[in-house]
Formats: structure tokens, sequence, C-alpha cells
């Protein structure tokens, strides 16, 4: 399983979440507490967001903990809105390609979780993209159908109706798959999205907390500190909406 974490708010620094904490998402690259897999080394990403609409993308086949180019471009990049990955492969191949963050235009996506039986029903989950964006469709994983699945579902209009209506067509594919468990989030650049769901009991875990102030969040996989002060842990079937401001949350089925 891999680790993933989320930040909206006032202009930080990557490096703040990414390597600085004792339990940074690198330092969970290699040893992650509360994941399947406590190594996540077949990859990573960076979807992060300035004064342009779309994102910038960094992301590499290669462990994080290896990268000494993501360690300075964390250091010295500020963003008030980003995403970052942590890669442990299920099987489908390690490259660039299936890395997360998956981005189209504005949006950005990342996903820790599965979807049971993916291999015997990808060729349909494929079919389901749209046309006009199947071209954005590079990798194999199941993370990245759902994404673009989800945008052909309207996530620009409604992303919690977009992310339900994905997630009863993956339900529907095949008496073959047997259960999703889905820990996301994404951004459309100005808002910040997470969505824990399970068909079965076991939705992978999902965190937020306020982050040094009033007006910034973070949202990740397993907390970045060790002694898990002031997180709260995101209820299945939940789809949360984070603004600076506040969050909203819903019942996503």
């Amino acid at each position: 399983m891999c680790r993933w974490a989320g930040y909206i708010g006032a202009p930080i620094y990557l490096s703040d979440i990414l390597s600085a904490p004792e339990h940074s998402l690198i330092e969970q690259s290699r040893a992650a507490d509360e994941g399947k897999a406590s190594l996540n080394g077949d990859g990573f990403g960076i979807a992060w967001y300035g004064k342009r609409a779309e994102p910038g993308l960094y992301k590499d086949a290669h462990p994080a903990w290896s990268d000494v180019n993501l360690r300075s471009f964390a250091n010295q990049v500020q963003s008030h809105l980003f995403l970052a990955h942590v890669r442990a492969s299920r099987g489908t191949a390690i490259s660039r390609n299936n890395c997360h963050p998956f981005v189209v235009d504005n949006w950005s996506f990342m996903h820790n979780g599965l979807i049971g039986g993916f291999e015997q029903v990808r060729k349909k989950a494929d079919m389901l993209i749209p046309d006009a964006l199947y071209k954005h469709r590079k990798g194999a994983t199941d993370s990245e159908a759902f994404f673009l699945n989800a945008l052909g579902q309207g996530l620009d209009n409604n992303p919690r109706e977009a992310i339900a209506k994905t997630v009863k067509l993956f339900e529907q594919l095949s008496p073959i798959t047997p259960h999703l468990r889905l820990s996301i989030t994404f951004s459309d650049g100005k808002k910040l999205y997470a969505v824990r769901y399970a068909s079965d009991r076991w939705a992978p875990s999902i965190y937020y907390r306020r982050y040094k102030r009033k007006d910034s969040w973070a949202i990740v996989s397993e907390p970045f500190d060790e002694n898990h002060n002031g997180w709260t842990k995101m209820e299945s079937n939940s789809f949360c909406t984070f603004d600076q401001k506040d969050v909203f949350i819903q019942k996503l089925i």
C-alpha cells in the first residue's frame, strides 16, 4: 500500500512535509507504520500549484529516499497547495507513468488502496474512459483508470457525485471485482478533496489536522509525527472538502 500527503493553506516549503518531520513522507517511503507494506520504494511524485492553473509535476520510478534532487527541490519550492505520493506496487510495472499523482489540465489525483481483481477487468475499465480523455491514459494502474473515469463522470461540475458514480461503475464491472478500498486525495487547484471508502470493512486510513496555523490543513495517509497529536481520523464512506477556512464533510454514498 502506498503513502501520501496533501496540503492546502499558506505557502510552505514542500520539505516541511516531505522531509523535515520525524516521520516525513520520504521516511515513510522506507519505513511506513500503518500500511500493509512498510516499504514504498517503487517511485514517487509531487504535484504542486503556483500562479498558473495547471500544477507542476515531478515524479520518477526510483525510491524517494534515494533521490538527492527531490530533497533539494523540496527545500527550495514553496506552494499553497500540493499532493505528494510514494508508491508500493501491487504488481503493476514500476515506471514513471504508473507513479502518482496523475494530472489532467488543472486536476491532480492520487490514491492508496486497490480495486480487487482489476487485472481481470482492466479492459472493461479502460473502455469506460471517454474518448476525449483516453489520451491521458499513460500507465496501467487502477488508480489512473479510476481518475479518468471520474473526470468523465463530471468531476469538474460535482466532485462528490462524480466519485460516487465512479465507485458504483467499478463495483458493477464484474463479480470478479470483489472489493474497492480507496484512500484518495485530489485537487482542482482551488480546493483539496479527500475520499475514504471501502466496499468491505477495510478502508485505508486518512488523517487530517490544522497545520501550524488556522488557515492551513495537512491531509495524510498516516501522520508524519510519532505521537499523532491533533490528528482526526476520517470516517469510512466520507467525502471531505478542504479550503483554507474549513473542512466540509459529507457521506460519499
